[in-house]
C-alpha cells in the first residue's frame, strides 16, 4: 500500500475569459476578472489564457450589471474589483471567507448605488475561488456556474430568479421559463440591499477538471449540451471561449455574453474516481432561499 501526499504547488489553473456586447447592447455590462490573489495580485488581461500556480487562490468571476445608463457597468466593475480585494485578504476558513467577501462586495457596491446618479444600480456576481485541491462557488443572481468532469456537464449553481423559483415549485416547466414575461427577474442581487444572502458550494477538485462561467447572455441562448460540445472540441481556451461568444451572438446576441473557462491540472490532484458522482464532490455551506411571498 502506497500514500501519496497532495500538495497545492502541484496544482495550476489555465483559464481564459472573453466579454461581448452583442449585437442589439450599446454598453457592455458584464464583467469578468481572473485574477492570482499571490502577494502581489496578478490579473489577466482578456481573451488571453494565462495559468498559475494554485498554491496561492485563483480568482474567476463573472458579474452582470443593472440599473441604466452607465450604472450596470459601474457596478458590474466594483462587484468583481471589491470581491477580488476581500478575498486577497481572507484567511483561515475558506468557506467562511468566501461568504464574508461576498458580503463585503455587496455592502461596498449597496453604498456606491446611495450616490446620485447610482441609484438602482445592481449586479450579479457568480465566483470561484481555486485554492490547493478546493473550488469554492458563490452566487448572486443568475450568472453560471457549470463543472465539466469526464465528459459530463453539470451546473453548480442555481438561479436565484423569478423563474427559477417557479420551476422549483412546480408551477412551470423548465422550458416554459425561456419564454415567460418575468425571465429576467431576480430574487436578489449584488448591491441592491445592505444584505445578501449569497449562495456558498465546496467543490472537490478531480484532475482535468474544467469550470465554465457564463452571464445570461451565454446561457440563455446555449443549453449545457452545446457548451460541453463547445469546451470538448475547443484546440484552445482562447478558441473555445471565442467560439461560445460567436454561438450565443449567431443566435440573436440581444444580451451582452461573457464567459471564462478555466482548466484544472496536476499531480496535486487525485484523478476522478469510478463511480463517483459529482454530487458526492459538491458541498453546499450556505444556500440561498427565496422569500414565499414572492412566488
Amino acid at each position: 500500500m502506497t500514500s501519496t501526499t497532495l500538495r497545492a504547488e502541484d496544482i495550476t489553473v489555465r483559464a481564459c475569459g472573453i466579454t461581448d456586447v452583442g449585437r442589439v447592447r450599446k454598453n457592455n455590462e458584464d464583467t469578468l476578472l481572473i485574477a492570482h490573489l499571490a502577494s502581489v495580485a496578478k490579473t489577466a488581461p482578456p481573451a488571453q489564457a494565462v495559468t498559475f500556480e494554485a498554491s496561492y487562490p485563483v480568482l474567476l468571476a463573472v458579474s452582470d450589471g443593472m440599473g441604466g445608463a452607465a450604472a450596470g457597468e459601474v457596478a458590474s466593475a466594483l462587484v468583481v474589483e471589491a470581491l477580488r480585494r476581500a478575498m486577497a485578504s481572507a484567511r483561515g476558513n475558506w468557506d467562511e471567507a468566501t461568504l464574508l467577501a461576498v458580503e463585503r462586495a455587496n455592502r461596498e457596491v449597496w453604498q456606491a448605488s446611495q450616490q446620485p446618479g447610482h441609484k438602482g444600480m445592481g449586479a450579479t456576481l457568480t465566483a470561484i475561488c481555486v485554492h490547493g485541491t478546493e473550488a469554492h462557488v458563490a452566487e448572486v443572481g443568475d450568472s453560471r456556474a457549470y463543472l465539466i468532469r469526464n465528459g459530463q456537464i453539470l451546473q453548480i449553481t442555481h438561479d436565484q430568479s423569478f423563474v427559477q423559483a417557479l420551476i422549483d415549485a412546480g408551477m412551470i416547466q423548465p422550458e416554459e421559463a425561456e419564454r415567460h414575461p418575468m425571465r429576467s427577474m431576480l430574487l436578489q442581487a449584488m448591491g441592491l440591499d445592505p444584505e445578501v444572502k449569497a449562495s456558498v458550494a465546496r467543490l472537490d477538485l478531480r484532475r482535468d477538471d474544467r469550470l465554465l462561467l457564463c452571464s445570461d447572455g451565454l446561457s440563455n441562448k446555449l443549453s449545457a449540451a452545446d457548451m460541453l460540445a463547445v469546451v470538448e472540441q475547443g484546440p484552445s481556451l482562447e478558441a473555445t471561449c471565442e467560439r461560445l461568444v460567436a454561438l450565443a451572438n449567431g443566435r440573436g446576441g440581444d444580451d451582452n455574453i461573457t464567459a471564462i473557462v478555466a482548466e484544472v491540472h496536476g499531480e496535486g490532484l487525485t484523478p476522478p474516481r469510478r463511480g463517483e458522482r459529482v454530487a458526492q464532490t459538491l458541498h453546499t455551506v450556505t444556500e440561498f432561499e427565496p422569500k414565499k411571498k414572492k412566488i
